[in-house]
């Protein structure tokens, strides 16, 4: 919206308080974009934003907007969260769906850039996939991990750029050192549990070793998800795309049983957000509890 000139951004923390002030106060007059992120760190902060959000009214700018990013937290405050517009970013579920979004936002010059093309493009495939299966895992509960880890994006970014770097660097391809740096402190650094950490990184060698440089080497037994030749973005989108919709737990290293737990815990789920939605009483001359949820499921039949 051409505002990229006209928006000031203040990550909070200590100390930030009236920096922050000054940006919401300073964009209110003139008309400009307020961006306040991690709120989540600002824990004494947020009562006076609370109190700031509730003072504004139509004597500021037309065009003034306030943005605020958080991770999930107790601490901000309610009233705010119900006046604003909400958008939330997390993990797409499915296995095709997190690779597709992965590649979707690569930036495929810095792939092309590269001294050694080929090699980048073949295992940056691998940390995708890897990304992917890792952040999945957690729907199958205590079999997929100890602890349910939030592994981020930015986990991703960090290993995208350090294998163009070593690729490059080495004549080589140094595959303990990827293992090392992807599951030990990358990904690892989240990683709590030691059995957990024995898991992580048992994971990553599937997808960095010398074996995956052979165009057909299959990553899980059915054969599925395997190395293609490297090619464009667009060539891997539309592998991709042929991806099964639902993975077989093979694709996680897991035996078929495992999806018996998942399917139960979803199946329960399920049911448990319908019964919570039904209405719970009628009073008067209202609509009964039945008529109502006939309606409903008709509805949704329609």
């Amino acid at each position: 919206m051409n505002m990229s000139k006209k928006y000031d951004a203040i990550s909070l923390g200590r100390g930030q308080d009236k920096k922050a002030m000054n940006c919401i106060n300073e964009n209110a007059a003139r008309g400009g974009w307020a961006l306040l992120m991690n709120c989540h760190l600002a824990t004494s902060f947020m009562p006076k934003l609370e109190k700031t959000v509730d003072a504004l009214d139509d004597s500021n700018h037309r065009d003034f907007r306030l943005w605020l990013t958080s991770m999930p937290a107790k601490t901000f405050p309610v009233p705010v969260l119900q006046n604003s517009v909400k958008m939330t970013l997390e993990p797409p579920t499915g296995l095709r769906q997190n690779v597709m979004g992965t590649y979707e936002s690569l930036e495929w010059k810095d792939v092309e850039e590269s001294t050694k093309p080929d090699a980048v493009k073949i295992l940056l495939f691998g940390f995708c996939f890897f990304h992917a299966i890792v952040q999945d895992r957690r729907k199958f509960g205590p079999i997929g991990w100890n602890i349910a880890y939030a592994f981020m994006n930015e986990d991703l970014v960090v290993c995208r750029k350090q294998l163009r770097i070593f690729v490059e660097d080495y004549e080589e391809i140094p595959y303990k050192v990827l293992n090392y740096v992807g599951a030990e402190v990358n990904y690892g650094g989240r990683v709590t549990d030691d059995k957990d950490g024995r898991l992580i990184s048992t994971i990553l060698k599937t997808y960095m070793n010398d074996k995956v440089m052979t165009v057909g080497h299959a990553y899980s037994k059915s054969g599925v998800y395997k190395v293609i030749e490297p090619g464009e973005k667009e060539d891997y989108m539309e592998y991709i795309k042929n991806f099964p919709l639902n993975p077989e737990p093979e694709a996680f290293g897991l035996h078929d049983n495992a999806e018996i737990t998942t399917n139960q815990n979803n199946t329960a789920t399920l049911l448990s957000n319908v019964l919570s939605m039904q209405a719970r009483s009628s009073g008067g001359t209202g609509k009964s509890r039945e008529t109502i949820i006939g309606e409903m499921c008709k509805d949704i039949q329609d």
